[in-house]
């Protein structure tokens, strides 16, 4: 089987729509997880905290550069991901389109090099 990466895309304001409750989401987010385990195409999952908590950290010069912060500025940045293994990409998407509508955010699909479609 092929891993792919399922990243959550999150805008500026990392806002759900509104009159949804984020308990909710919690709950519809945990329930999609434990299908991936009962299928057992969960490689690893992660939430990951605001983007004003990133570091970045460029060593490709004389030495290494710590910048607060992320490494783009944008108005859209990774808020966390899913690390699964699915027969293709077709089978990929339709988690994702399920992974998308639990956690009320768009979701990018990449298999890792190597393992699919470069």
């Amino acid at each position: 089987m092929t891993q792919y990466m399922l990243s959550v895309i999150h805008g500026e304001d990392n806002a759900i729509p509104p009159g949804v409750d984020f308990n909710d989401v919690i709950v519809a987010v945990d329930k999609f997880n434990a299908k991936l385990a009962e299928a057992k195409i969960m490689v690893f999952a992660g939430g990951l905290q605001p983007i004003g908590s990133a570091t970045t950290v460029d060593g490709t010069g004389e030495g290494p550069l710590l910048t607060d912060g992320p490494y783009l500025e944008s108005k859209e940045y990774l808020g966390g991901f899913w690390v699964i293994e699915a027969d293709d990409l077709d089978a990929a998407i339709a988690w994702a389109k399920e992974g998308s509508a639990a956690c009320m955010h768009a979701v990018e699909v990449r298999p890792f090099q190597g393992e699919g479609p470069e």
